[in-house]
């Protein structure tokens, strides 16, 4: 199990990217846009980097939702390898059986 500090952190880091994001796609827009003036494109750059680095969706980390564990983690299950084992064998994975021939 990861320190509950930890987890808490990568909580308060997804909040922070979807409070952000509507904001951040905007001025990402800008910037990439062949429309836009040097001006408006380095005032968007600059509003950017003012903003929170946590805002930011590549500081967070994939996490299993059960452990915490950061590494191994499944994206189509949310689960760490090792309890997305324990689940299936309980039958609690709906679709997911272990392999046998």
């Amino acid at each position: 199990m990861a320190k509950t500090s930890i987890i808490q952190r990568e909580i308060k880091r997804q909040k922070q990217v979807d409070r952000f994001a509507k904001k951040r796609a905007e001025l990402k827009r800008v910037i990439r846009s062949p429309a836009s003036s040097p001006a408006e494109r380095q005032a968007a750059q600059a509003q950017l980097q003012g903003m929170p680095r946590d805002a930011s969706p590549t500081r967070l980390r994939n996490r299993c939702s059960l452990s915490g564990r950061p590494k191994g983690v499944y994206r189509k299950f949310g689960l760490g390898r090792t309890k997305l084992r324990e689940q299936a064998m309980q039958g609690n994975v709906p679709g997911l059986s272990k392999a046998s021939w």
